[in-house]
């Protein structure tokens, strides 16, 4: 049934009477500081005034400050600690703008204040709650979606329960507020929190939340239960009296000190009941029900026991929670059993600790007491990592073609989830972009995307998504197709595989004298931006491994082969007697003393200084497994693990084969000029120096000149860059810079 809501003490002229107030709060939890709380009551009642309260009251007409202090009643109620009640009794004060997070801040301190902060960010979930869903039929993958969202915004396990505690009062205090309201508040309370109630197993507030939301969401089924339970209660409550007096006279004999209560079924779950095994009313078992309540665990099943001695066991009807708790953590024995009379009877038998745990959750298990900072630091640690595990949904796996994407996003824990225009909630990796979500939400979509707005404001394409943000994507009405340059990740357009996999299909689907045009532009473009001129088409495609240039176009063009991988190799024919990603045959940058042992950027286990080079055959990487191979007079040649000419060499002349690994990263950097044409205007140097700092470039020198006959600015730079990578993703970034013309390599004369 749903709880009797406490009143709060009150003094003849209407005031709370916070004496008798504090008086109540302290009985429950004696350990908290009555001066504290006493100061926060006055702070935010003091706010109020303030504020005028008459013209700040909610629409049942509760004031903040009470509203706080009924906050305060349910967490104290689970045993929590005083910064987390100080929060609870200050957070509707300054969620109506009463009181400001920094005076928080300041007669609080930051915890306090981190708290409130905390709660305020979940309130963006009440927006996305669509009240016209269905109880039974709701959209479940939309819901899986919110919970965890909700999850990726709580960081700290006590801001989840004050959220509790505050949409508990919410859903009291709309008993007499419009349907409308009524209903938004149940659908929200129903879906997010009455399921976070249960699994932090927190089971007093969670059967409260179920029950009041169903008596909105379905009114004239909670009458017909309420009606039925009513006209049966005082027959009910003879024969569950008559039962327990002879069940205790039964456990008294055995030497059991057991405490046996009636207990009350909540109308939700037998309702629940009666809908998924298609029963009448008649048939619940439970609704006549005694709970036992035993010193240690053996009692449980000695209890259990005489139950069933006494009373004959319902086939199918028997449940051990002891042995395999619920995914909550709950504990308890529950049987069914033919009473006395006939009458079905259900029995739940656990011990004093498990019926805390079942009644206060995660509560039970933690307080905050401020003795031992380190200790609770580290036990609070444990505790976000359970409140995460145990709030996890599965995941929606979509497509069979994005399996592998999402089994990689699996082991990811860092995601973002932000809203639909509709208020649906999407998870994305962290760091997705508004074309990641696109594609997220439907593939036409992603292709015909020509914009977005991100909170109603319009982003780049390129902006990095946070969670709680509402985007809408701007797309094509007459539709579109997906740009090359997404592909480019030196742009940044997308970087999930899925988005980029949908987009190479797209590109692949088009005609091959299509992708041959497009993937020819695109390389000539990017090599004449990196200054790699004079490259021999098709041995750069014999090079990637294609018989002709034309073959490389359609692969570069269909999204097949990466621009950079191209640029690497073509800078390598054209530079080939220097190293791989040098720029320019200068003298190097090194961060950091070199250490023996040390060569470039290899070092060599157990041996000291010895010349190495990289093997032609298979070019490892930077980052790559490497192994290396001891040669007659040209010292060490590193090679891919893989590489099947050092598998050869190794089953011939394994004593030669040493263990190699790169050094750290970065080893050096190499200065390189670029130039950067643009239109002339007013911040031009600000913003190329910003994106410089953004990508952690280290500038040596900078010239600027600006030509006021056709208002342009010539920007020639000296700049230290770790590799030909760097280089293209820096100048493709420039390029995306408002008034920008070009940004490319200068070629040393």
């Amino acid at each position: 049934m749903v709880q009797v809501r406490a009143h709060q003490p009150i003094n003849t002229d209407g005031s709370v009477n916070l004496e008798a107030w504090l008086d109540q709060v302290l009985q429950l939890d004696p350990a908290l500081d009555r001066a504290g709380l006493q100061r926060a009551c006055e702070f935010a009642h003091a706010a109020e005034q303030q504020a005028n309260a008459a013209k700040n009251l909610w629409a049942e007409g509760t004031s903040s400050f009470r509203t706080g202090l009924e906050i305060a009643e349910i967490l104290a109620d689970l045993r929590i600690d005083q910064d987390s009640l100080e929060a609870a009794i200050i957070y509707r004060g300054v969620r109506e703008g009463k009181i400001s997070l920094e005076d928080v801040t300041k007669h609080f301190g930051p915890v306090v204040a981190k708290l409130i902060e905390g709660v305020l960010r979940m309130a963006a979930i009440s927006a996305s709650v669509n009240p016209r869903d269905s109880l039974v039929l709701g959209t479940q993958a939309q819901v899986e979606n919110l919970r965890k969202m909700l999850v990726a915004m709580v960081d700290d396990v006590r801001v989840a329960l004050i959220k509790l505690a505050e949409r508990t009062c919410a859903i009291r205090a709309v008993k007499n507020a419009d349907d409308e309201k009524r209903h938004r508040v149940a659908r929200e309370v129903f879906d997010i929190y009455a399921p976070l109630a249960h699994r932090l197993g927190i089971g007093h507030i969670k059967w409260e939340l179920e029950d009041l939301s169903f008596r909105y969401l379905e009114p004239e089924q909670y009458k017909k239960i309420a009606t039925l339970l009513h006209e049966r209660r005082l027959d009910r409550e003879q024969y569950i009296t008559s039962v327990m007096d002879q069940l205790r006279e039964k456990l008294a004999a055995t030497g059991i000190k057991a405490d046996l209560s009636g207990r009350a079924k909540h109308i939700y779950s037998i309702w629940r009941k009666m809908q998924k095994k298609g029963l009448q009313f008649s048939q619940i078992y439970d609704v006549r029900a005694v709970r036992v309540l035993v010193p240690e665990i053996h009692d449980c099943y000695t209890a259990l026991g005489i139950v069933h001695t006494l009373w004959r066991h319902i086939p199918k009807e028997f449940d051990d929670y002891i042995a395999n708790p619920k995914e909550n953590g709950y504990r308890s024995l529950h049987t069914a059993v033919i009473g006395p009379d006939g009458k079905v009877l259900e029995v739940q038998i656990r011990s004093h600790a498990m019926h805390e745990e079942a009644e206060l959750g995660v509560c039970a298990h933690w307080r905050y007491k401020g003795t031992d900072t380190k200790a609770s630091s580290s036990h609070y640690e444990e505790k976000i990592a359970w409140l995460r595990q145990v709030l996890e949904w599965h995941e929606e796996l979509g497509d069979i073609g994005g399996l592998a994407e999402q089994l990689r996003v699996d082991i990811e824990p860092d995601r973002v989830y932000v809203f639909t225009p509709d208020g649906h909630a999407i998870d994305l990796p962290k760091g997705a972009t508004p074309l990641d979500f696109a594609y997220r939400v439907h593939t036409e979509i992603g292709h015909n995307c020509r914009g977005a707005k991100v909170n109603g404001r319009i982003v780049p394409l390129t902006y990095t998504l946070q969670t709680g943000e509402q985007v809408e994507i701007i797309a094509s009405k007459q539709g579109g197709a997906p740009s090359r340059d997404w592909l480019n990740p030196n742009l940044g357009y997308v970087t999930t595989s899925r988005s980029r996999a949908k987009i190479i299909h797209w590109f692949k689907l088009q005609a091959r004298d299509q992708n041959v045009a497009a993937g020819k532009a695109m390389l000539e473009r990017e090599l004449a931006r990196l200054a790699l001129g004079q490259v021999d088409y098709q041995r750069l495609a014999e090079k990637a491994n294609l018989k002709t240039a034309e073959d490389m176009y359609a692969a570069l063009g269909a999204g097949d082969l990466r621009l950079a991988h191209l640029a690497n190799l073509a800078q390598q024919l054209v530079e080939p007697d220097r190293d791989y990603g040098q720029l320019e045959l200068i003298p190097r940058r090194v961060t950091g003393t070199p250490k023996p042992g040390k060569r470039g950027d290899i070092q060599i286990q157990g041996v000291g200084n010895l010349l190495t080079q990289m093997a032609g055959c298979c070019q490892p990487l930077p980052g790559d497994p490497i192994v290396g191979y001891i040669t007659v007079g040209r010292g060490v040649s590193i090679h891919r693990q893989d590489c099947a000419a050092v598998l050869q060499l190794a089953s011939r002349e394994p004593e030669r084969i040493i263990q190699v690994s790169w050094g750290p990263v970065p080893v050096q950097t190499y200065p390189v000029d670029i130039i950067i044409r643009a239109y002339d205007r007013s911040g031009l140097l600000r913003d190329v120096s910003q994106m410089l700092l953004n990508e952690k470039i280290n500038v040596l020198a900078v010239n600027t000149h600006s030509n006021k006959e056709d208002n342009t600015a010539l920007m020639s730079l000296t700049i230290e860059i770790p590799g030909l990578d760097s280089l293209g993703r820096l100048l493709g970034r420039i390029a995306q810079l408002p008034n920008i013309i070009e940004a490319k390599r200068q070629r040393a004369s």
